[in-house]
């Protein structure tokens, strides 16, 4: 998913200088990536969890996929797949074994588990030659918790892919296909509808942001909430009283998983994301390429995107009653509403257009000898 969704169109740029082979879970995803991107793809399976045995067992079969290649490059960017991609290049004898770090999950974990995932983060960048945190928020606490020595630097002005302003953009989308869309979830002219976009899960701050919004809709009849995203009940489920209140509140309207989330952006007043931990969200950007202002948590990635007042609002993680208040000020006041909306799309373009990132990339392989 990592390869199809996060690095639409990169793999295909990158062919035209490299040979560039995809690694990933053989599935419906990897064939998109070969279809698209027209690369060559291998599939080698890898659980998203700690699991020992299964571990070892995908350590191997990379090891053996990096031995009969024989690539000049290894770049991984997802924590298990960075961990051992990087162990099995380096036992594969890859010269340049490069790792970005999309986001942390050590910081929001206590205990025994975080200090094992800092560990797993340390051994990850002793086997990497080049490491590359997505933003500055990562950077800093790669940093902070010593995790390498290594030098880091941020690619453009962070992101691993940027986004492409041209295909997010509101005027992709006429004022009959918005209306027809609003129709068909029951919305009227004078809803203003705040927006979600992204996995329906605990660590996106769902829980806080749906108890807010329930309050918020007693006081603005007309507010309404647009879930767009999956839920992982397995994963990180969310709680008894959120999924209750998502299948029984009128002002909640959840789609689902959307192949295409602009038309819901385009239909949407305001984004919503209350994140716990991010790297660098790409929600974020398309929500401002398509002119939304943005209610976001002062976390790694959302507070670099975002200027508090510009082209949103930044409150702190994990607060109910702090998402109610931004939501309220961005029903009460217009001329903020207006101003940040009227600043959005600009501060994206000039700052995450996508070819800027993929040409930095380029730079950066280019430097490998």
């Amino acid at each position: 998913m990592s390869l199809d969704l996060l690095l639409k169109g990169q793999l295909s740029f990158l062919n035209k200088f490299y040979e560039v082979i995809a690694v990933s879970g053989e599935d419906p995803h990897l064939e998109n990536v070969r279809n698209r991107e027209n690369v060559r793809t291998i599939g080698v399976s890898i659980q998203r969890q700690i699991s020992p045995l299964k571990d070892l067992i995908s350590l191997y079969q990379l090891y053996r996929v990096f031995k009969k290649e024989k690539p000049f490059i290894v770049h991984s960017m997802t924590p298990k797949a960075g961990l051992l991609s990087m162990v099995a290049a380096y036992f594969a004898g890859v010269p340049h074994r490069v790792h970005t770090f999309t986001g942390l999950i050590f910081p929001s974990k206590t205990g025994l588990m975080k200090q094992l995932l800092i560990m797993m983060d340390r051994v990850l960048c002793a086997f990497a030659t080049q490491v590359y945190p997505e933003g500055l928020g990562v950077k800093n606490d790669l940093l902070r918790y010593k995790i390498t020595s290594k030098p880091l630097h941020v690619i453009a002005n962070g992101n691993v892919n940027g986004i492409d302003t041209t295909f997010f953009s509101k005027a992709h989308f006429s004022f009959a296909q918005k209306v027809a869309l609003r129709e068909s979830l029951q919305l009227v002219d004078s809803d203003f509808v705040f927006v979600f976009v992204g996995r329906l899960v605990s660590d996106k701050g769902i829980n806080e942001a749906v108890r807010a919004f329930k309050k918020i809709s007693i006081t603005y009849p007309h507010a309404k909430f647009l879930l767009v995203g999956p839920l992982e009940s397995d994963l990180d489920p969310l709680t008894p009283e959120t999924l209750e209140a998502i299948q029984h509140c009128s002002g909640i309207i959840s789609v689902g998983y959307q192949h295409d989330v602009r038309p819901y952006l385009a239909i949407s007043d305001c984004l919503v994301f209350p994140s716990y931990r991010e790297g660098f969200p790409n929600v974020v950007m398309q929500a401002g390429a398509m002119e939304l202002p943005s209610i976001v948590s002062d976390i790694n990635g959302c507070n670099e995107i975002i200027i508090q007042n510009k082209n949103g609002l930044i409150i702190p993680p994990k607060s109910e009653q702090r998402i109610l208040d931004a939501m309220q000020l961005i029903l009460d006041n217009a001329a903020l509403r207006l101003q940040m909306k009227s600043n959005s799309r600009s501060m994206i373009v000039e700052r995450y257009e996508q070819k800027v990132v993929w040409q930095a990339l380029l730079a950066e392989y280019q430097k490998m000898k």
